[in-house]
């Protein structure tokens, strides 16, 4: 009787284990990448064309392969980092299953070329859909060279899920910058479509990051270091002012290995808690190194993820270092070389002039009027402009058939943010950051549903560095944020120049805004299209464009902001469905003081 459960031909056994360890292209070069690196090389190259769906090549000038070793690395679990169990608890290199050769060269067209340090030749052998097809000498410097082609030819299945070759390059391009963090002293080059989009040569941490993600972003860096004998934690950590809306600047690694943990996560915003605001992740290239047999990295085939043995020594380490250094503001400290103000002298000064130096002291720039000087026995005078919260009469004759907000008599300002108005006999307080952003969102919603958001240029085009992702988004959606009022401009490698900004954001932090933005847009996919954020895309340039906080209005401010909010629809509520108003009623009032 024959049975009903087959062993599984190697070949097939092959493609399903592909389906674990190669998902996209990113995922073969992560592999190839790692398998040099634990060559010991000092110089690798990734070149990749379609995004790594036509092409992905590694070439590196590490220890290289003997013939037999070449041909031992397209067998299963075939491996040089591990021989017995025990050394599954004292691991040092990135890789060690034996998997990802012979799982790429089951789905692709897969050349390997190696030559061992002091050999004659090397060997070049080459493998089509796991089937090895030619075997030969060929003559090549010392080291390996991996090219990849056609990846998924034999699985047209998972090839239509790759998205677009700018998308899927993008995701390569992070990749190499994960790993080029990671291995500061090493030299790093990294091609796409015959250009080349970085080469960051062998230095120090600070030079690595200028490299890859930008000066801009290393200029707010500032060094991190701290151990307890088993625990170390080292590396770069941004001031608060330069977060992201995501979290793809969380850059950490365990012992060199590039992580994605919660526990390491949740310990970095712990440090954070209380600088950032709700959803904002800050700049960080941490590097923690903890003793092999501490750490579990056999935990998933990508060692994306890990497993602590004494996770809260872990998570209260990495915590205390970054608030050791967040706790001295080290970004304040440029603040303090400016040129000292001259303290005027005391002798035959009067009230007045006593004064003066006190708001001279404070505001450095004040300059009292020379009226003041030449009269010294006036009271003091103010110490600002007449623009603190200002409290208004009620006007009788405010009311109007116009709409409802310009037919309220308004009484004041309360704390300069919000506006107190009475409606027959209930008192009305108003949010006026709120009511701004709510004008503000309608008249965006109606250019960009006309011609577009209206757009101001800059002067001088501001060079603005994306990471490879967001750079990525920016050139699949270039149409769309020219629509939204950003002008963009691929100036070569990541940096792009901002030459028009929404007119809205003109006076605004629009870099902020349009990064946000951009993140936005790495969350679509194929089955969610810009249509569907275009209103949080305009929410976001609607509350970055109106002032935050106490802004003193005038009488006049008052009344055109109200003839605003009643030819706006939704007025009730802003953007992001806060209350505009709250109403309080005689009623309310007279119970609290207890006339009811």
């Amino acid at each position: 009787m024959s049975t009903r459960i087959k062993i599984l031909p190697e070949n097939l056994a092959n493609k399903i284990a592909a389906g674990e360890v190669v998902e996209r292209p990113a995922s073969v070069v992560k592999e190839l990448l790692e398998n040099a690196l634990d060559a010991g090389c000092s110089e690798v190259t990734v070149e990749i064309e379609g995004g790594g769906k036509r092409l992905i090549k590694v070439s590196d000038d590490g220890s290289g392969m003997s013939r037999e070793d070449a041909l031992l690395a397209f067998e299963r679990h075939a491996t040089s980092k591990i021989i017995l169990e025990q050394d599954l608890e004292s691991l040092t290199t990135l890789g060690f299953r034996g998997e990802a050769l012979p799982s790429i060269a089951s789905v692709a067209r897969f050349s390997l070329a190696t030559r061992e340090h002091q050999a004659i030749e090397g060997t070049e052998i080459y493998a089509e859909g796991g089937k090895i097809r030619e075997v030969k000498a060929c003559g090549m410097a010392e080291g390996t060279v991996v090219t990849v082609r056609n990846l998924f030819f034999n699985t047209p299945a998972r090839l239509k899920f790759l998205k677009s070759s700018d998308t899927e390059g993008a995701h390569v391009g992070e990749l190499v910058t994960r790993l080029a963090l990671s291995r500061p002293e090493l030299r790093f080059t990294y091609i796409s479509e015959g250009k080349t989009v970085f080469r960051a040569l062998a230095g120090g941490m600070k030079e690595r990051v200028a490299a890859l993600l930008g000066n801009a972003v290393a200029a707010d860096l500032y060094p991190v270091e701290q151990s307890d004998g088993q625990l170390t934690v080292r590396g770069l950590i941004a001031s608060p002012e330069c977060s992201r809306s995501a979290a793809s600047y969380l850059y950490t690694y365990i012992n060199g290995r590039f992580i994605r943990d919660k526990v390491v996560q949740h310990a970095i915003l712990q440090a954070y808690r209380n600088l950032l605001e709700r959803g904002r992740y800050p700049v960080v290239a941490l590097f923690i190194e903890i003793p092999a047999a501490e750490v579990d990295v056999n935990v998933h085939p990508t060692k994306h993820e890990v497993r602590f043995r004494e996770q809260g020594r872990v998570h209260d380490g990495i915590r205390n270092a970054l608030e050791s250094v967040l706790r001295t503001t080290p970004w304040r400290k440029t603040c303090t070389n400016s040129t000292a103000i001259p303290q005027p002298t005391l002798k035959s000064q009067s009230v007045s002039e006593l004064r003066v130096a006190e708001v001279r002291e404070a505001l450095g720039s004040y300059q009292p009027p020379a009226s003041l000087e030449r009269q010294p026995n006036l009271p003091a005078p103010r110490e600002l402009p007449k623009v603190t919260p200002t409290v208004m009469v009620a006007q009788p004759n405010l009311k109007s058939a116009a709409g409802h907000f310009s037919s309220l008599a308004i009484i004041g300002q309360y704390n300069a943010a919000y506006i107190v108005c009475q409606d027959g006999v209930d008192l009305l307080l108003i949010d006026q950051h709120a009511a701004h952003e709510r004008v503000a969102f309608e008249r965006l919603k109606a250019q960009f549903a006309a011609q577009g958001v209206e757009s101001q240029g800059l002067l001088f085009p501001d060079p603005v560095e994306l990471s490879f992702r967001e750079a990525a988004a920016a050139k699949e959606h270039l149409a769309e944020l020219e629509r939204c009022g950003f002008v963009l401009e691929d100036f070569g490698g990541n940096t792009w120049l901002l030459k028009g900004v929404p007119r809205l954001l003109a006076g605004a932090d629009y870099r902020r805004t349009l990064r946000n933005i951009i993140e936005e847009l790495l969350t679509l996919g194929k089955n969610r299209v810009f249509t569907n954020i275009v209103e949080e895309v305009l929410t976001r340039i609607a509350c970055h464009s109106v002032v935050r906080g106490s802004h003193p209005l005038t009488f006049e401010e008052i009344r055109a902001l109200f003839a605003q909010m009643d030819a706006t629809d939704f007025s009730s509520n802003c953007p992001h469905g806060r209350p505009v108003s709250h109403r309080l009623t005689l009623a309310e009032v007279e119970r609290l003081f207890r006339r009811g």
